[in-house]
């Protein structure tokens, strides 16, 4: 069975930083591609940071420069290290992979950027 738990939300003030993880059970890790996406209130879900099993990254043009994804293949967990946060980064963040025809998904964690 395939889980991913996602930690490390909170409330941060504009400008700030915070560090997302997600921890990975039931897939091969070090061969998965794992995603970050977002989901801000009344709006659809949008793809923030890709990952590759290479390592190789990607981001979304409003997150480049200031978030980072990364990951541990020891520890089966990708993470999203974000800097000089804004107001409109606030969602609820989730992580996301594939396999086998599937997709899957964590419970996500609330990111709320405010003063």
């Amino acid at each position: 069975q395939v889980q991913l738990v996602e930690s490390g939300g909170g409330l941060v003030q504009p400008g700030g930083s915070l560090r997302l993880s997600c921890a990975a059970s039931g897939i091969i890790f070090s061969e998965s591609a794992m995603y970050w996406f977002r989901q801000a209130p009344g709006k659809q879900r949008e793809l923030v940071a890709i990952i590759l099993s290479s390592g190789t990254t990607d981001y979304v043009e409003f997150v480049k420069g200031r978030f980072t994804i990364s990951r541990d293949n020891a520890k089966n967990t990708v993470f999203l290290q974000m800097n000089r946060l804004k107001p409109g980064d606030t969602a609820v963040y989730y992580c996301n992979t594939n396999g086998a025809g599937r997709e899957y998904w964590g419970q996500g964690t609330q990111v709320t950027v405010s003063s």
